[in-house]
C-alpha cells in the first residue's frame, strides 16, 4: 500500500454503533457523520447476515443445533411438551432451550443474540422484529370440583359466573409484579365492583394449583385451562362479563427471516400451536 493510499484512509474511523474512536475527555463521543451512517451500516450488516443464513442449509435430522426461547410458563406448559414430543422425533439431535424474561426485556434479547424466538401476548414490535399469531386466548374461571359456592348456587360448568358470586369468592391471581389487579378488573370498576384477590402468584400453573387444593378461584387462559382440568379435577366457567382476547404470537429478529433453521422452528411452533378453534365461550 503507498503512502498516498494509506494517507486517504479516514483518519477517526467509526464504531458501528455510531462513535468515533477519537478520545474527548477521556470518552467516545459521536459525530454527525458517525450518527449519519449508523443506520446505512445497521442496515447493510443485517441484509449480509440475512444472505448468509440464507445460504446456510438445514437438516432436522442431522442437525445438532440449540435454539432459545423466551416464554412464561403459560408457554412452557401449553407448548413445550408438544413440541418436545414432535422435535425428537424428526431432530434427536437438536436441542431446544427455554428462558422466562418479561415482556419488556424479549426484544432486547432477540437483538442480541441470546434468544431465537419469543412467545408472547400481541406487543407493539420495532421495525427489526418480525412476528406471526400462533392462536388467540382469553381468560376463564376455574374452580375445583365440588366448590360449596358452585354447587351450593347451582352454577354449572360452562356457564357464566354471576357477577356477585365472582366478586365475593376470594381469589388467587396469576401477577408477576404482585399487583392484585388483572385485565378483568377494570371492566369490574366501571360496574362499580371489584373482587376479592387474597393470593398472587407469578405463574398460572400455581393458580392452577391452589384452586385444585382450596376453595379459591382463578382466572388462566382457556387452552391452559381445558390441559389441565381433567388431571387437577378443575371446573371451568365463565368470567361475568367478556374477558379481553389475547393474540399469543411468536417474534424473531429479522435477520433470521431466511435462516433456515430459524424457519423451521417457527414451522413446528406453528404446528403444535393449531387449536382448535374455540368459541369465545365454554361449550
Amino acid at each position: 500500500m503507498n503512502g498516498a493510499s494509506v494517507t486517504n484512509l479516514p483518519a477517526h474511523p467509526i464504531d458501528i454503533d455510531g462513535r468515533d474512536r477519537r478520545r474527548h475527555d477521556s470518552r467516545k463521543r459521536r459525530t454527525p457523520r458517525a450518527l449519519q451512517l449508523k443506520e446505512p451500516v445497521r442496515r447493510a450488516l443485517l441484509q449480509i447476515e440475512e444472505a448468509l443464513a440464507a445460504s446456510s442449509a438445514f437438516d432436522p435430522g442431522s442437525s445438532t443445533r440449540s435454539f432459545m426461547l423466551i416464554g412464561s410458563d403459560y408457554f412452557s406448559t401449553l407448548l413445550m411438551p408438544k413440541l418436545a414430543a414432535r422435535v425428537t422425533l424428526i431432530a434427536p439431535s437438536t436441542v431446544l432451550q427455554m428462558m422466562d424474561y418479561p415482556s419488556a426485556d424479549v426484544f432486547g434479547l432477540l437483538s442480541d443474540r441470546k434468544a431465537d424466538i419469543a412467545l408472547d401476548r400481541a406487543l407493539e414490535t420495532p421495525e427489526w422484529i418480525a412476528s406471526q399469531k400462533l392462536f388467540r386466548s382469553w381468560l376463564v374461571c376455574i374452580a375445583r370440583r365440588g366448590h360449596p359456592v358452585m354447587s351450593g348456587g347451582g352454577i354449572r360448568p360452562g356457564e357464566a359466573l354471576p357477577a356477585k358470586v365472582f366478586c365475593a369468592t376470594p381469589q388467587v391471581l396469576r401477577s408477576a409484579d404482585g399487583s392484585r389487579t388483572g385485565t378483568i378488573d377494570p371492566a369490574l370498576q366501571r360496574l362499580g365492583l371489584s373482587r376479592k384477590v387474597v393470593i398472587t402468584v407469578p405463574h398460572f400453573q400455581a393458580v392452577a394449583l391452589a384452586v385444585a387444593t382450596s376453595d379459591l378461584l382463578g382466572s388462566i387462559p382457556v387452552h391452559f385451562a381445558h390441559l389441565v382440568a381433567d388431571r387437577l379435577e378443575l371446573d371451568i366457567f365463565m368470567p361475568p362479563m367478556e374477558s379481553p382476547a389475547m393474540d399469543v404470537t411468536m417474534y424473531w429478529h429479522r435477520r433470521l427471516d431466511r435462516d433456515a433453521g430459524n424457519v423451521w422452528l417457527r414451522e413446528q411452533l406453528a404446528a403444535v400451536a393449531s387449536f382448535e378453534p374455540k368459541a369465545h365461550a365454554i361449550a
